[in-house]
C-alpha cells in the first residue's frame, strides 16, 4: 500500500508542477508520476530534505524540483518543435 500511495503523491506533485508552470507534462498520468519522482530527487539535491512529508516525499522540495523539471522539459520540447518546423 505504501508504494501505491507514493505513486499517487508523485502523480499529484507532477500535476501540480504542470499547473504552476501552465504546461502539460508529456505522457499524461505516467508522465506526472515520473515528474513527481524525478522532481522529488532533484528537489532534495537542490534544497535538501525539509518540510512536510507526504507519501515518503518531502513535499515542498519535491514540488519545487518538479517545477524545475517541467520547465527544463518544456524548453527542450519547444526547441525540438522549432527544429522540426525548420526542416
Amino acid at each position: 500500500m505504501g508504494f501505491l500511495w507514493s505513486l499517487i503523491i508523485g502523480g499529484v506533485i507532477g500535476w501540480l508542477a504542470g499547473m504552476v508552470m501552465g504546461k502539460d507534462v508529456p505522457g499524461g498520468i505516467i508522465g506526472n508520476i515520473i515528474a513527481g519522482f524525478i522532481g522529488a530527487w532533484l528537489g532534495s539535491l537542490i534544497l535538501g530534505n525539509w518540510g512536510p512529508v507526504i507519501g515518503n516525499f518531502y513535499f515542498i522540495p519535491a514540488l519545487i524540483g518538479a517545477v524545475v523539471l517541467v520547465f527544463i522539459v518544456s524548453l527542450i520540447m519547444g526547441s525540438m518543435r522549432r527544429n522540426r518546423n525548420r526542416s
